[in-house]
């Protein structure tokens, strides 16, 4: 018989599910759009209505591993987010301004 998750999580130590916790919130973090959308209760359907495309529109460019700021920025406001552009260096980021304004 298979058991709940909330009965096999209630069994770990505290330091475990401290542990799980952090690194669930780490993966959160990081995730492909498919992923985000789903976790952000968006069926591809309602993607595509807002972004006024078509669903198969919305499959295509989550399966890309390219496309431009401005498709990325559609979408991701779609789901009610703004698209930040921050370049990473040793001795700190920089918001990247020019992004903000297209």
């Amino acid at each position: 018989m298979a058991k709940s998750f909330n009965l096999l999580r209630s069994k770990l130590s505290e330091e475990r599910k401290v542990k799980i916790d952090k690194r669930v919130e780490e993966l959160i973090k990081t995730m492909p759009l498919a992923e985000l959308r789903q976790a952000r209760q968006f069926t591809q359907e309602q993607l595509a209505h807002s972004m006024k495309i078509k669903q198969a529109s919305v499959s295509k460019m989550e399966g890309q591993t390219d496309m431009y700021i401005s498709t990325l920025r559609k979408y991701i406001k779609a789901m009610g987010g703004d698209l930040e552009i921050i370049a990473k260096f040793p001795e700190g980021s920089v918001l990247i301004e020019k992004f903000e304004t297209l």
